[in-house]
């Protein structure tokens, strides 16, 4: 005698499988909120570029560069976090991989970590704040070593390389590490950088937007606390 399931628990069943099957219209995505989904609308048709990514964090999570390491891109990624060089070496071998802090001059600073990674800054007002909120805390602190962006650059970047975007993701200091480029000889084509606390009526009035566009790149679209910016200049 055959056993009779519920047509509800049959549907039931059949959606969960719908939901755990492929679905051949899905975007994936790599990044926190999407930004990758959007430099690949902007880049649609380019098969292999090069990007540099500051404040890379991880060779998967979060990543804004990571769909673009999928379709064949390369690039150069840069994070203080101990580690990182390592698993970008494992799993990202034609990356690029830095293991130091970016700021407008050398030396070193205090880098706050927490037991989120993603949270990890040297921005101490910062840090402070999120230290306690809600489940984050500091699980501890170092003087790491700092170096301009355009040093970074000129040590691993071959005469002539067009970066076709540079993302930036320092929590809190994104304007510092962009000070710190020679945008004279690297001028991506796209920045990805973060303007926290501005919407989009005061988005213009941010301190990251004023000298993005006083370097001829305008918002071209807005991603949570993300900005993308497009050089007015072309290619």
């Amino acid at each position: 005698m055959k056993h009779l399931i519920p047509r509800s628990i049959k549907n039931t069943i059949k959606r969960g499988l719908h939901c755990l099957s492929w679905d051949e219209w899905q975007a994936r995505s790599w990044s926190q909120e999407g930004e990758d989904l959007v430099l690949s609308r902007f880049f649609d048709g380019h098969k292999k570029g090069f990007y540099v990514e500051v404040g890379a964090h991880h060779p998967f999570r979060f990543s804004n560069t990571y769909l673009f390491y999928k379709k064949g891109w390369s690039g150069v990624c840069v994070d203080p976090l101990p580690g990182t060089a390592d698993n970008f070496k494992r799993w990202r071998p034609r990356d690029v991989a830095v293991e130091v802090g970016i700021a407008e001059s050398g030396g070193s600073m205090t880098y706050y970590m927490f037991n989120e990674p993603a949270l990890n800054t040297f921005d101490k007002k910062l840090a402070d704040e999120r230290d306690g909120l809600r489940s984050y805390k500091i699980i501890e602190t170092r003087d790491v070593p700092l170096l301009p962006l355009r040093d970074v650059l000129q040590r691993h970047l071959l005469n002539g390389k067009v970066i076709e975007f540079l993302s930036v993701d320092v929590e809190g200091l994104d304007l510092a590490v962009l000070k710190s480029n020679d945008w004279e000889r690297y001028r991506p084509r796209v920045v990805v950088a973060e303007c926290l606390k501005s919407d989009l009526r005061s988005l213009l009035d941010d301190p990251v937007t004023r000298y993005l566009s006083d370097l001829e790149y305008v918002p071209y679209a807005k991603t949570g606390n993300s900005v993308i910016f497009v050089s007015l200049l072309g290619d």
